[in-house]
């Protein structure tokens, strides 16, 4: 089982690379493991060829990455190296790349003072057709919240009652909607919308809704 992730890293001209992790999503580990050294988050630090495609990456006009003829290029990252598009904003990648039912992480990488800085964001689904039967099916790309969680100690301390205050939250919408309390499903989801904003003051919160 996957635990699916989208990584944005900074080019040099303030634009976007997006990448993707198939396990990344997992206790946010991301956010403690892409460093200089593992850009990718390499299992093994100092690997030259991944340090050597993060580096062309953030100025290439496209996806190509520079092969190797070295054993390094063989060295499994948990991030894919392979960019699944360049130069993008990241209003863009909230509203057309990031699947908030499919993936549970993303990530936002930037270099700053020769380090990686990385924000570690839970996705939210807004999709009320898990929890009403009135509702209508619903979009999953572009259609939804990323919230940033508590850290101390290197460890994210709030992440799971985040979740679970959220699918509390999103079931009583959902019960409301069905029993008429709501007149539509907009106005559902802005309700939904309006708590989740205000449930999540302390953190850096981005809706996204069509």
């Amino acid at each position: 089982m996957g635990h699916r992730a989208l990584v944005a890293y900074e080019r040099s001209d303030g634009q976007y690379n997006l990448h993707y992790s198939h396990r990344g999503a997992k206790n946010l580990q991301l956010k403690q493991l892409l460093t200089l050294e593992t850009p990718f988050g390499a299992y093994t630090s100092g690997n030259e060829w991944t340090k050597h495609i993060y580096e062309c990456l953030r100025t290439a006009a496209d996806g190509e990455i520079p092969t190797s003829g070295c054993e390094e290029s063989q060295i499994p990252t948990r991030v894919g190296v392979e960019p699944c598009a360049v130069g993008l904003s990241l209003r863009k990648i909230r509203q057309e790349y990031v699947d908030y039912l499919a993936h549970e992480a993303f990530y936002v990488v930037r270099c700053d003072d020769w380090q990686l800085r990385v924000r570690a964001y839970r996705v939210f689904w807004f999709g009320l057709e898990d929890v009403a039967t009135t509702a209508r099916r619903a979009p999953t790309v572009g259609h939804g919240a990323l919230r940033t969680v508590t850290w101390r100690d290197g460890d994210p301390t709030n992440d799971e009652y985040v979740r679970g205050e959220f699918d509390t939250l999103k079931a009583i919408v959902g019960d409301f909607l069905d029993r008429g309390v709501f007149a539509s499903d907009e106005e559902a989801l802005a309700y939904l919308e309006r708590m989740f904003r205000e449930w999540s003051a302390d953190a850096d919160v981005h809706v996204v809704l069509q």
